[in-house]
């Protein structure tokens, strides 16, 4: 199984005398890594040596943070056998290359970890590091890695290269041969160990790391003695101690950085610290029982010196630190005595032996089970298993509130995790009095404080008795008041308070306890109230954020009461963090959730805020037009905007159509009426006096009778007027086909049918040729050509706010910018311009023929020029020519 190999840097091309080759010979948080000489020349080379010749599996090279290569390659060398190992005789292979990031986008602060597999042999590892990225903190052009790691398998025997068992240790190859069942467990050529991974090594405290490499070890050894509990334990303590080795690291890096500005006090109360915190947790672990140092039922020595060399200065300083105790003798793990149970009237001690176990068969079975509290009120304690601590905190929940604990300390944070809400209320309480009367006076101590104190607010606030929860609302109350304010922290403390804490609340708002419920949007609506708060608007902004469709109905319908009450409550004016856009973004996503009451809330909103806002809110909302009013949601919210701005409603507008189409039908079949008495009259039937009688409406005729001769000389009159008029208005409708415009009006002899072609082509301001086709068409219409007539059509949309034909390579930036003019009803809409225009075809003329009309119609001052003057057009001079 590959393993992290050891190596030393036996050459390199350049260093910087700060910063030299040999920091890459081992790994630590402490390290500085290697860094070129400034202004050096590329390539820079370094070549490593491992201690035996391997099989490389994985190489890692952890980058400098700014000091960023563009390029490295990698070579590994190898010797023939007959040869000694001089780097001389080394005979080199290209493996690749990798790229490296220039860093920009993290500002340059993150360190990039760069992994590579490969399958090569060799004795020498050689990077071949290339040319810098410039950038403003590069001053030197330098390039810099921080650590270097290989990862293989060694090869002490010719036979390795093909026998598989090299990947095994010498105690796994030696269980597998006398159990091969267990083969499939440990033959695993390919397993990469995390604790041989390089950011295992650059974050941890080596003494730590070194602890936690052996208790891997034992583990593997528990489980191959099928010794599971011991196992589990090890699982436990190597997963506590890795979080542990990490912090430890991070003190160090505080402790070098200190004595580096020579700030010693500083150092020293880090060194204190960590020297505290390590000998806490070796105690906490029962470090010598999980590593089995005073015996056990498979006794073994182990070293508890760490692996890396040298010793760091820590484990040399533990040694009288902790004088030697000799420990009573133990049992074998696996033949302890089980635990026995708690006796609710005595407490056993150490000195009294443990009560009688009744055998699990023969316990009595309880009769009746005990009452579920109701989630508002203090549910009853239980008689047994009370005693004056609570229980202790479980391995999730100590990794969970370790910062917590940091601050508080385990005792207090064991109580809020207590399951007794007497203890959790206490807890609180207690949190409570401490923050108010805390005199820490460092920016960072107090952020510290806030930020723990934040943690199990959080938790009160989920919690389903009611006593806790106003317990953790009177703390949070004081935190946003009085903490903050006191030590003088800054704005975006506030913001980090409210922003942990508000999600919660709002989930609260769907409690099924009713006071749980009017409590939490109370004190959300109180909190927004708060100067410092109020000031930052982070109450409506967490508030409006659009809801999930899937969001419970209940919790939904609180958190729209909540931004309704907001809204009341702050108004949309400057710098209340309400504004048109997040409400109706808010009230738009809330129209489409499935409960109706959620719906009623939003609806409310938006109504409200048309009165004071008016035309912006159409622009979140669909078209009016008949298929969204076909939606009653829609329709209700049209008709009110149709009240409030003075204008009929739809339903009116239909039915006076309705009532005025009835009256034309009407009026059209008195006139059918009326005709058909004509052609009475005509045929010689009965000519009436009165224009139209009760008869006729009736379809009843009166009775024949023979015209008069008066009668049919006014027929022939009648009949010769007609046939003239009809004759002078076919004249004049052929002179006008032919000298007119019909698009412009304008009138002109030369406009025959060829001068009408050119007309329409260069001179007419109601046309325009197309971009696309070239075809001429309308003005008025060129919108429509391009969507429906036009060769392109399909590279166009329509745009839903200016109703405009928008190529669709720009569409979402010409919809997403909501710059575009809207189209409003009863208009029209110009595609030149992009301007509202008169309704009606005398519209469409006024707008492109006239002197303050159209601006982007080139034609349009063409036919004002070629338009005379008022009156008569006087002649030209005789011997010139008419200007043309």
């Amino acid at each position: 199984m590959p393993r992290k190999l050891p190596f030393r840097v036996i050459h390199v091309s350049g260093q910087d005398e700060s910063y030299r080759a040999a920091e890459l010979n081992y790994h630590s948080p402490l390290t500085k890594g290697w860094q070129a000489s400034r202004y050096c020349l590329y390539p820079q080379d370094i070549v490593i040596q491992l201690e035996n010749r391997s099989r490389l599996r994985k190489i890692q090279i952890l980058s400098h943070q700014y000091l960023i290569a563009t390029k490295i390659e990698f070579f590994v060398g190898d010797i023939p056998d007959e040869q000694s190992q001089d780097i001389e005789n080394a005979r080199y292979t290209r493996l690749g290359y990798v790229s490296l990031s220039d860093n920009e986008k993290t500002g340059y602060k993150a360190r990039e970890l760069k992994s590579v597999h490969v399958d090569a042999i060799g004795l020498y590892l050689k990077l071949n590091i290339h040319k810098n990225h410039i950038n403003k903190y590069n001053i030197y052009n330098q390039v810099g890695i921080i650590a270097i790691n290989v990862i293989g398998d060694e090869i002490r025997r010719p036979t390795d290269l093909t026998d598989p068992d090299v990947y095994l240790d010498p105690d796994k190859r030696r269980a597998i041969e006398a159990d091969p069942s267990l083969e499939g467990l440990y033959n695993k050529p390919d397993f990469i160990s995390p604790l041989d991974d390089l950011a295992f090594d650059m974050y941890q405290d080596p003494e730590i790391a070194g602890i936690i490499r052996k208790l891997e070890k034992k583990k593997q050894e528990a489980v191959l003695q099928e010794r599971f509990e011991y196992a589990k334990k090890l699982k436990a303590a190597i997963s506590e101690l890795q979080k542990v080795g990490e912090k430890l690291g991070k003190f160090e890096v505080e402790k070098r950085q200190a004595v580096e500005n020579e700030d010693y006090d500083k150092a020293k109360l880090k060194k204190v610290q960590m020297d505290e915190y390590r000998l806490q947790v070796y105690k906490d672990l029962n470090l010598p029982d999980l590593l089995e140092t005073s015996g056990s039922r498979h006794p073994q020595t182990i070293d508890l010196e760490p692996i890396r060399q040298p010793t760091p200065p820590r484990l040399q300083e533990l040694s009288y630190r902790t004088p030697p105790q000799t420990p009573p003798p133990r049992t074998p793990y696996d033949e302890r005595p089980l635990p026995a149970m708690k006796n609710k009237d005595q407490k056993p001690t150490s000195d009294s032996p443990p009560p009688p176990r009744t055998p699990y068969d023969e316990r009595l079975l309880p009769t009746k089970p005990p009452p579920v509290p109701e989630e508002d009120d203090p549910p009853p304690e239980s008689s047994s298993g009370i005693t004056g601590e609570p229980e202790p905190m479980g391995e999730k929940e100590l990794r969970e509130a370790s910062y917590a604990i940091d601050v508080f300390g385990e005792p207090l944070v064991s109580k809020a995790y207590s399951k007794t809400w007497s203890y959790r209320e206490d807890a609180l309480l207690a949190v409570y009095k401490q923050v108010q009367e805390s005199s820490v006076s460092g920016k960072e101590e107090c952020r510290n404080l806030l930020k723990a104190t934040i943690f199990l607010v959080k938790r009160a606030i989920d919690d389903k008795v009611y006593a806790v929860f106003k317990a953790g609302l009177h703390l949070l109350r004081m935190i946003l008041t009085e903490y903050i304010a006191k030590h003088k922290l800054q704005k975006q403390d506030y913001v980090y308070a409210v922003e942990k804490t508000i999600p919660n609340l709002l989930h609260k708002g769907g409690d099924t306890a009713a006071r749980c419920r009017e409590d939490s949007k109370s004190f959300v609506l109180e909190e927004a109230s708060f100067p410092d708060v109020k000031s930052t608007n982070i109450v409506p902004h967490e508030c409006t954020k659009p809801i999930k469709l899937s969001l419970a109905p209940r919790q939904a319908q609180s958190q729209c009461e909540i931004v309704e009450s907001l809204y009341r409550q702050l108004g949309i004016k400057t710098n209340s963090g309400l504004t048109v856009d997040n409400l109706m973004q808010f009230c738009v996503t809330a129209l489409g959730h499935n409960s109706g009451e959620v719906r009623e809330v939003a609806e409310r909103i938006i109504k409200e805020l048309y009165k004071e806002a008016k035309e912006p809110v159409k622009d979140y909302l669909p078209p009016d037009n008949e298929k969204n009013r076909k939606i009653t949601l829609y329709r209700q919210l049209y008709e009110y905007f149709d009240r409030v701005d003075g204008k009929p409603s739809k339903s009116e507008v239909k039915k006076r159509k309705s009532d005025d189409e009835r009256k034309k039908q009407q009026e059209i079949e008195m006139l059918q009426q009326q005709l058909q008495q004509l052609k009475d009259m005509a045929s010689g039937k009965q000519v009436l006096a009165k224009p139209v009688d009760e008869s006729i409406l009736e379809n009843k005729k009166a009775p024949p009778r023979r015209p008069s001769v008066a009668s049919k000389k006014m027929k022939q009159d009648a009949k010769k007027k007609n046939d003239k008029k009809k004759k002078d208005d076919d004249d004049i409708s052929m002179y006008n086909m032919d000298n007119i415009c019909i698009f412009c009006g304008e009138r002109n002899e030369s406009f025959t049918e060829e001068g009408l072609d050119l007309h329409y082509w260069k001179h007419c301001p109601m046309l325009k040729r197309c971009t696309n086709c070239k075809q001429v068409v309308e003005i008025a219409s060129y919108t429509e050509h391009l969507l429906t007539e036009c060769e392109l059509k399909t590279n166009y949309q329509r745009c839903p706010r200016c109703t405009e034909a928008i190529p669709k390579s720009d569409f979402d930036e010409h919809t997403a910018a909501k710059s575009c003019n809207v189209a409003r009803t009863g208009t029209n809409h110009c595609p030149l311009c992009h301007q509202n225009i008169g309704a009606g075809e005398e519209g469409w003329k006024s707008h492109l023929m006239s002197r303050e009309g159209c601006k982007q119609n080139p034609r349009r001052l063409l036919a004002l020029n070629k338009t005379p003057a008022a009156g008569k057009t006087k002649a030209a001079p005789k011997g010139k020519k008419t200007p043309r």
